[in-house]
């Protein structure tokens, strides 16, 4: 196969090789379409249609390559509010569909509410920085790996461990201080959690507004990216879909604690009935089931190949790295897990889901996340990641 550079510096796949990725398309489609015909004849139905939405959410990450890690990145770096534009429109669109579905369904929707907590304030700002080393978040970590890039392979297997890890101690940062989760939701109906919920958004555009400005002209004429802003509008209906076919919001990293558990458990290293988070009875059942059964478990599968999928038309791939900064993504992609689990979730399950859903512990998560970046994105540089 040959291969061009691009304007970017990138490999751009000749003209010559398109017709080879197109038909190395065709297998893997039909390898997907068999995976969801077995999960609705073997499993359930539902875990069928969560994994399409999986599939459908994996491509829109994928093809757009929306990041929430980058989009705070530009903005940090290059004074380019884009991305960040694009997540607050996600969060805008999701949120006027979920809250009023809560508020309709209380009996059958759950919200992603987490607890304010010591946990809480430390799991966020130590995400924040690590998910600038490592370049990518839990969504942004699973699409990566899809499409192949060896850093965020090597990231995902220490995210899991790193957020089961982080589950078994749970208990012990929980102790250091915590209140009742706060849903907005419940406390101010679906109108007041709507007002607030755009008032929020709104002050976060206009901070990001501003902060773009503040480098002069080097910053893009316009913050809207019509690419990315698509994206995001497709990524919050996938998220409302999610919402109401598994009952739960959008989640990423209870999935990836729930694999490493699962190995650790069949290696009779781990007893999760002595666990205060994996003794839970819902938990246990948990462990005890298919991974397949599994809502967030099917959701990440579903993005990877969505990812993969993808990949077969654009490949990609990362820089190579040097022993040293292979030492520190690998470090931090274990911290990125463990801080996940303490925050009650990465940019998906505390951001998108916890703010769309009317809880308050995601507005405290984006805050000290993105403090935490500040720090982070410094460190990446120096690392040369």
């Amino acid at each position: 196969m040959q291969t061009t550079l691009s304007q970017a510096g990138a490999p751009a796949v000749s003209s010559s090789a398109a017709p080879a990725l197109g038909q190395a398309r065709w297998p893997l489609t039909a390898a997907i379409l068999l995976a969801v015909l077995a999960l609705a004849w073997f499993v359930t139905v539902r875990q069928s249609v969560l994994f399409v939405i999986g599939i459908g959410m994996g491509g829109l990450l994928a093809g757009a390559r929306f990041g929430f890690t980058t989009g705070w990145r530009r903005l940090i770096e290059a004074r380019d509010a884009s991305g960040v534009f694009a997540q607050i429109v996600l969060l805008a669109v999701a949120a006027a569909i979920s809250i009023p579905l809560l508020a309709t369904f209380p009996g059958d929707l759950a919200a992603a509410l987490g607890p304010p907590s010591v946990s809480l304030l430390i799991g966020a700002f130590v995400f924040g920085i690590t998910m600038q080393i490592a370049d990518g978040c839990g969504s942004g970590t699973l699409y990566k790996a899809g499409l192949g890039i060896p850093l965020n392979m090597g990231v995902l297997p220490l995210f899991a461990l790193g957020s089961f890890l982080g589950s078994v101690h749970l208990h012990g940062w929980l102790s250091l201080g915590a209140v009742a989760p706060v849903s907005l939701v419940r406390d101010w109906g679906a109108g007041g959690a709507l007002a607030l919920t755009f008032a929020g958004l709104a002050v976060f555009g206009l901070a990001a507004w501003i902060w773009s400005r503040k480098g002069g002209g080097a910053a893009p004429s316009s913050p809207w990216n019509r690419k990315l802003l698509l994206a995001g509008i497709g990524l919050a209906l996938l998220a409302v879909a999610n919402l109401v076919v598994a009952g739960q919001p959008w989640g990423v990293v209870y999935g990836f604690g729930l694999w490493a558990a699962k190995v650790a458990t069949a290696a009779g290293v781990f007893d999760p009935a002595a666990n205060a988070f994996w003794g839970q009875a819902g938990n246990l059942r948990t462990l005890d089931q298919s991974v397949f059964l599994d809502v967030t478990s099917i959701t990440n599968i579903g993005i990877m190949a969505g990812a993969l999928w993808i990949a077969a038309r654009k490949p990609s791939s990362g820089k190579p790295l040097t022993g040293r900064q292979w030492a520190a993504v690998l470090v931090a992609g274990f911290l990125l897990g463990y801080s996940s689990r303490l925050a009650f979730g990465c940019n998906v399950g505390a951001m998108v889901s916890g703010i769309s859903t009317g809880s308050l512990h995601g507005w405290i998560w984006v805050v000290l996340a993105f403090a935490g970046s500040l720090i982070g994105v410094r460190l990446r540089r120096r690392l040369g990641v």
